[in-house]
């Protein structure tokens, strides 16, 4: 520390005292902007005792002082790296003034804290937390979770905002109430078994309100929207390049041979939801886009027929389930149901859905202008 910089310290030290035994406000407030003075404007990197001493100062000064002052207090530390405990003590401050950029701004919080936050403080410092530089998936897990409509929007469209595949889940859920959200979310790089959930939550959503409006166009409306959801699960920004490697990859295993039922289930139990639908595609002969909107779009029954046609034992067919379930975030009806009508099925009723989901898919691209 230069000789400057003590005799700084040494003045402040004396003032300190007598402030704290029987200073005003307005005393304690102006010793408070010199410590923060001398805090930031040190030419020398302080060690951590000397933080440690710099935190019991301002802990001590900013009881019973204005909210004006600890505003500027949080705005002057929150971007620098500053005294834990008083960065902590001015994140959790009730006024969200004051919270604000620290909980915005600061490095100093780590996951816990900023999630502790979360769960006890309003909606405010949520939102405050929402437009960090970057956010990681535990955080944002509990940002979706508790958040309101505005925080979970502010944090879908924070591009430094990481989610988890149970984020995903959660946002796909709110989505389905939330046309606004559910557009943000369209926009993000999105893992595909959420994106394909999304689109068919969207188009379900636009399906019911084009039907309300027309009533007497219930066919054309089902047609129209059936083609424009199509387009939009293989539009080539809606695949992103670790499913086109997934799809390849497991094309040329198939090409070889290689892609059996042992591998279907080691697929499913890995939870690699873009190798299933291409595995499922390639042995029951029809598109990946088939296969994902029968796995995504009719619950079960589109799932039973693709591993019907496929001849995969039920063991398989359920982990295949429960992998789809934990990609998605949705639960499937009755295991014992799902496995009596799987049983109960035949090859040849199977093949014959499958074709006509095939006959459709081929119609939508027939009357697709950009077919």
């Amino acid at each position: 520390m230069s000789s400057k910089t003590a005799l700084s310290a040494a003045t402040l030290l004396d003032e300190l005292q007598s402030t704290l035994a029987h200073g005003t406000v307005a005393r304690r407030v102006e010793t408070l902007r010199r410590v923060t003075d001398l805090y930031l404007d040190s030419e020398v990197d302080y060690n951590d005792n000397q933080i440690a001493v710099f935190d019991d100062v301002f802990n001590c000064l900013v009881k019973s002082i204005e909210t004006n002052a600890k505003v500027l207090l949080a705005k002057r530390l929150a971007p620098v790296k500053a005294p834990p405990r008083i960065i902590h003590h001015l994140a959790f401050e009730d006024m969200i003034e004051v919270a604000a950029p620290v909980l915005s701004q600061s490095d100093q919080l780590d996951d816990a804290t900023l999630i502790a936050n979360a769960r006890t403080k309003g909606q405010s410092h949520m939102m405050a937390i929402s437009t960090r530089r970057s956010l990681s998936g535990a955080v944002t897990d509990v940002l979706v979770e508790l958040g309101n409509q505005q925080v979970v929007q502010s944090t879908v469209k924070n591009p430094g905002a990481e989610f988890s595949d149970n984020g995903y889940s959660v946002l796909a859920k709110r989505a389905e109430l939330d046309d606004d959200l559910a557009t943000e979310l369209g926009r993000r790089a999105m893992p595909r078994a959420q994106f394909l959930k999304l689109t068919a939550i969207a188009s379900a959503s636009v399906r019911a309100k084009l039907k309300a409006a027309n009533p007497n166009a219930a066919s054309e409306v089902a047609t129209a929207v059936k083609q424009a959801t199509r387009l939009a699960r293989s539009a080539p920004a809606a695949i992103s390049l670790q499913t086109s490697i997934a799809h390849g990859l497991v094309r040329s295993l198939f090409e070889d041979g290689r892609i059996t039922e042992e591998q279907v289930l080691t697929f499913a139990n890995e939870r690699k939801f873009d190798e299933i639908n291409q595995a499922l595609a390639c042995l029951a002969g029809t598109s990946v886009e088939t296969a994902e909107a029968m796995m995504i779009e009719s619950r079960d029954e589109g799932l039973l027929i693709l591993a019907k046609v496929c001849k995969l034992s039920w063991s398989t067919v359920k982990a295949i389930i429960t992998m789809r379930d934990e990609a998605t975030g949705t639960m499937s009806t009755d295991l014992d149901e799902c496995r009596f009508t799987y049983e109960r099925l035949r090859i040849a009723t199977a093949q014959q859905v499958l074709r006509f989901h095939r006959m459709q898919q081929s119609s939508a691209a027939t009357k697709s202008p950009a077919a």
